[in-house]
């Protein structure tokens, strides 16, 4: 019908064009059917269909209060002066291509070791020989000495454990995360000090703490629980889907005890000796900014 100069749109009242459009779930086909005509992209834009579909892919968008559009050397536009129809108009612009960019960020993602630093643990044995810092080591022997975290001992297996971390970016995409058990060799027997199971959070700071009691974090994310084997190799977790973290902040939650070291009869967590995120971060941050 296009080719004859006719819109299936004219013939449609605007709630099943919606429907129609809703139906595309690729953010690269909204851009696409937005170059058809002008009709389209306008219909596009005033519905606001780049953002419900990102809306759609990462629900963590659903917290975001407004997004602020950078120019190429990262500096905030100069505020425009108009009616407030065209300012409506501008915002939904303004929306359009942010949204649009952002998908388009997250359907060419860059694969990598997104951690920047170790933040706390929720305990530590020995520091700083057994502290997190550890877990970022690539190898489990430095010099001759075994590199591994360690919390401390406990009476009670149900007492769980806490690795929070850094990322590279205040946005990034984590789609799966892999835990490394350490196994003692210098112990009786070449233990295995793991849990049972581990659950990941994902959030960013608090704005601000009025309380010292306060969590520091706002987890906007939070895994099912995944099962541990009991064995010294590289375990991968792959999440049910891809998990957009705003604010750059990783928790790894180490769920019940199982190995109870002989020496103190304590049980203890040493599982990891490893740890890596598999995730894509933003390579060009200058174009938007996302508040929550």
């Amino acid at each position: 019908m296009m080719d004859h100069g006719n819109d299936f749109s004219n013939w449609l009242d605007p709630d099943t064009s919606l429907k129609i459009f809703k139906c595309l779930d690729d953010p690269a086909d909204l851009v696409r059917v937005s170059c058809v005509s002008r009709t389209w992209r306008d219909f596009v834009v005033e519905n606001g269909l780049s953002k419900q579909l990102c809306l759609r892919m990462f629900p963590q968008l659903s917290r975001v209060a407004c997004v602020v559009e950078l120019n190429q050397n990262g500096v905030k536009g100069h505020a425009e002066v108009g009616s407030s129809r065209s300012m409506e108009s501008l915002a939904l612009w303004k929306d359009h291509r942010v949204f649009s960019y952002f998908a388009r960020f997250c359907l060419s993602p860059i694969a990598m070791d997104c951690i920047a630093k170790a933040i706390c643990a929720s305990s530590t044995d020995n520091f700083p020989q057994e502290s997190i810092d550890q877990t970022l080591e690539e190898r489990d022997n430095i010099a001759g000495r075994f590199s591994y975290w360690s919390s401390s001992g406990q009476s009670n297996p149900n007492v769980p454990e806490t690795l929070t971390y850094q990322l590279a970016s205040q946005i990034c995409i984590i789609k799966e995360i892999n835990i490394q058990p350490f196994q003692a060799h210098f112990q009786m027997g070449s233990p295995i000090y793991s849990a049972k199971s581990v659950r990941f959070k994902m959030g960013h700071l608090k704005a601000s703490l009025n309380d010292l009691s306060d969590e520091m974090f706002v987890w906007t994310y939070t895994s099912p629980e995944f099962p541990m084997a009991q064995e010294n190799r590289l375990q991968k977790f792959i999440l049910p889907e891809p998990v957009l973290c705003i604010g750059g902040i990783l928790q790894v939650e180490l769920l019940e005890r199982v190995q109870r070291q002989e020496m103190d009869g304590l049980l203890y967590i040493w599982c990891v000796s490893s740890l890596c995120f598999s995730c894509s971060s933003s390579g060009d941050p200058v174009v938007t900014s996302i508040y929550c």
